[in-house]
């Protein structure tokens, strides 16, 4: 039988009553580590240099990110008793992110992403999470108090799709956060390699209808929804959500109740620094999204916010390593002729 234990040391470097209160976001889902080829047009069926490991997984980047901004940020997850588990806690932390309700396991190891790039800009992965740390996530470690706190719960659809047991957390903690009068946000982060399209629509559903803001692709919208685009975008803003439709290099398009269209344009970041490496910009252009929102700035000011996040974090290599603070994404956005939003 396998053997879990938490190393509480590393797990708990604060305490958990006193940082609770102070939360204004948190998230639930996958840490792992990201290694990549090295070069383009590189199957994994051929022997190729990678590079890594990265600090990666979707809620991990959004979180980081989140922190980065100067929001303060939580996340529940697990990791390994190894290397690449401590790759991830030490940047966390490093950025701020309260890892209080990360498990170290024994036992299992740090769930990892092998990625490869192709020069018409698709990617391949290759994922080790069901039978890592990362998929062991339970109810049992969430801090309901915390949730309750929150004015933002974040979800993302590859959390969703890891385990049932993570899973389970997601659900009830959106309950939790709903009847505390908190809000919900779903980045679909459809992941076909993980559960086939009917799964993840059934395992979505109860978050969809629960959300306050949805952060989808076009795509992810229409597979999520089962419906085309105008109709899944009519009856979400009629049911009062915002819906982020993410448009990649042509920006974003935001709509709101009561008629709202807010289109955003592109931030000019290949002018700017180059695009180096696009995984994680929907992440980060999430959590600007929920940032701008929970200082009170316009849909128009965070949309616009959102996309530079998103497009300044594709410009270094690795998951993570693009997301920047506040300061550094007002400067960019100045040297390029755009209006920062206001620091204070």
């Amino acid at each position: 039988m396998r053997r879990v234990d938490c190393d509480c040391h590393l797990a708990h470097h604060w305490a958990l009553g006193e940082w609770a209160a102070m939360v204004e976001v948190a998230t639930i889902g996958e840490l792992l580590v990201e290694v990549m080829r090295k070069g383009v047009d590189v199957p994994f069926t051929e022997p190729a240099d990678f590079v890594g490991p990265f600090p990666s997984g979707a809620p991990a980047i959004f979180i980081d990110q989140v922190a980065r901004l100067g929001a303060r940020a939580a996340i529940v997850g697990a990791v390994g008793e190894d290397d690449f588990g401590r790759v991830l806690l030490d940047r966390l932390r490093a950025d701020g992110v309260d890892t209080s309700g990360v498990r170290v396991l024994r036992g299992y190891t740090t769930g990892v992403a092998f990625v490869t790039y192709f020069s018409d800009g698709s990617r391949k992965f290759i994922f080790h999470l069901s039978h890592s740390a990362a998929a062991q996530i339970s109810w049992e470690q969430v801090d309901e108090e915390m949730l309750r706190g929150l004015k933002f719960f974040h979800v993302m659809g590859s959390a969703l799709s890891m385990s049932e047991s993570c899973r389970e957390a997601c659900y009830k903690a959106v309950e939790v956060v709903k009847s505390a009068g908190g809000k919900v946000s779903l980045d679909p982060n459809l992941r076909p390699e993980l559960l086939g399209v009917e799964e993840i629509r059934r395992i979505l559903k109860p978050v969809l209808y629960a959300c306050d803001l949805l952060l989808p692709s076009s795509e992810e919208l229409e597979l999520a929804t089962g419906k085309p685009l105008g109709e899944a975008v009519e009856e979400l803003t009629s049911a009062g959500k915002i819906v982020a439709l993410k448009l990649g290099r042509e920006g974003s398009k935001v709509f709101a109740p009561g008629g709202v269209v807010v289109d955003a344009p592109p931030f000019p970041v290949e002018e700017l620094l180059g695009v180096v490496d696009p995984t994680g910009a929907g992440d980060c252009y999430d959590a600007a999204f929920v940032f701008g929102l929970m200082r009170g700035w316009d849909l128009e000011k965070v949309a616009r916010f959102a996309n530079v996040v998103g497009a300044l974090s594709t410009s270094r290599r690795g998951p993570m390593e693009g997301a920047m603070r506040l300061e550094e994404i007002c400067e960019f956005m100045r040297r390029a002729g755009w209006e920062p939003p206001p620091l204070a």
